[in-house]
């Protein structure tokens, strides 16, 4: 699929593969994403005047928030990152500042970038490794000599060895120069935590010092040549470009996933002091990047004007006007997510490609033991997941994976004895292994 240009229509169908339902949260990503598209076809004169309409999710926990977030940036193919809002402090109090959230961003797309130029030069890479690996077995005759035909005959024939892997169980002496850091880190000043300045510090230092000598050991062919190859594909990679492209990719294209943003809203009309104080501080300093402004990384000034955030919470004690006006005003999109029902969670059960059951009966194949749901079995589990979320906290789709490894324990444990043998997972199962657990509600506080 192009995701460059994938339709709204598109969008939502391949989020329908992985997420049960939530239809309007799926229309609304999806809209936002077609308008990165649709941004990028206008005219130079109106782009950078069109920004990205921020999005607030909001339902309880397990519904389906990040999961649609995270999809979506694997679906565009832009650096994401999830942060939680409760991670953050006000200037001035210890804990993180919400400027570390762009940084991690940038290194994520540095990240990614550079995987898919390594991907473009692994080809080349591992010619020059080949050769160089040759050289290392048979090495190049002098030009002079009178059996050069011979000779490069000979390093043919290696060569088609090593491709073959009839080379696999030799030996050679390769010389590796110690890993250093990729650039100049200088950036103490900006980071405003211990962490931040230990990691900053440690990465100054490393590319002050003069890079050490090369070390010489014996290695088998295999590892060899795959250490060879990393060296070729890192010298043909231009760390500038880079960079460049990295820092382009993360204000044009980059989500921020910012999870647990009730939890720092406080109830208008209320006094506020103690934590309630710096939770607004926290929302005073989201509000700047929010709404476009320029934070300093180790590779440079990022600018997070047309950057799109993505924001959730339940909202359970407050609601999205407890926000202060401003940041409000920078997330027009509010989308509710519903609560999930057995009948959602059967779906979830046997829609999704990556399902809970497909995962067990994977899982158990690795054994041996071939897993089976028959005669309702899925609709008690669902009717089981159902129930306790009723009875104790409501944890959504969640609660699915604490009722199916209650149910998997025992095969789970027998599973390397049973190598072979196949078991059927019926409603009778089902209800032995978890009807008593259900009836006594303190059971069902502290084991589901």
């Amino acid at each position: 699929m192009n995701t460059t240009n994938i339709t709204p229509r598109e969008i939502v169908s391949e989020l329908d593969r992985y997420i049960v339902g939530q239809g309007a949260a799926k229309r609304a990503v999806a809209i936002a994403l077609r308008n990165r598209w649709r941004r990028q076809q206008v005219d130079l004169t109106l782009r950078d005047e069109i920004t990205p309409k921020n999005i607030i999710m909001i339902g309880p926990t397990g519904v389906g928030k990040t999961e649609i977030a995270r999809r979506l940036a694997k679906l565009a193919g832009a650096p994401f990152i999830k942060v939680e809002a409760t991670k953050f402090t006000e200037v001035g109090y210890v804990g993180k500042d919400t400027e570390s959230m762009v940084r991690e961003l940038v290194d994520m797309a540095i990240k990614m970038v550079r995987e898919e130029e390594d991907a473009k030069v692994r080809v080349r890479a591992r010619e020059m490794a080949e050769e160089k690996l040759v050289d290392l077995l048979f090495p190049p005759t002098d030009p002079r000599s009178t059996v050069e035909g011979e000779h490069e005959a000979a390093r043919e024939e290696l060569r088609r060895q090593l491709r073959q892997g009839k080379l696999d169980e030799r030996t050679v002496e390769i010389e590796q120069t110690p890993k250093m850091g990729p650039m100049p880190s200088i950036e103490v000043v900006a980071a405003t935590n211990l962490e931040e300045m230990s990691q900053n510090l440690r990465e100054m230092f490393s590319n002050m010092m003069p890079q050490g000598k090369k070390k010489s050991h014996h290695v088998r062919v295999p590892e060899a040549l795959k250490i060879l190859e990393e060296e070729e594909a890192s010298r043909l990679v231009d760390a500038e470009t880079v960079v460049r492209q990295a820092i382009e990719r993360v204000e044009q294209n980059g989500i921020i996933f910012l999870d647990e943003l009730d939890k720092i809203a406080s109830p208008r009309g209320e006094h506020q002091q103690g934590p309630d104080v710096s939770r607004e501080g926290v929302q005073r300093d989201l509000l700047p990047i929010v709404e476009g402004s320029t934070v300093t990384t180790k590779y440079g000034m990022v600018k997070t004007d047309h950057v799109l955030f993505i924001a959730a919470g339940a909202f359970h004690a407050t609601k999205p006007s407890d926000l202060i006006p401003e940041l409000q005003g920078r997330f027009p999109i509010r989308v509710e997510l519903q609560s999930l029902g057995k009948d959602e969670f059967f779906r979830i059960l046997t829609e999704p490609e990556n399902s809970l059951t497909k995962q067990y009966i994977a899982m158990m194949a690795t054994e041996g033991m071939a897993i089976s749901f028959v005669d309702g079995a899925l609709q008690e589990i669902c009717a089981v997941a159902a129930e306790v979320n009723g009875q104790t906290e409501d944890i959504g789709a969640r609660r699915l994976h604490t009722v199916m490894e209650k149910l998997f324990e025992a095969i789970s444990f027998d599973a390397p004895d049973k190598r072979g043998q196949s078991a059927r997972i019926d409603r009778n199962y089902v209800q032995q292994q978890l009807a008593d657990i259900v009836r006594n509600r303190d059971l069902t506080r502290y084991i589901l």
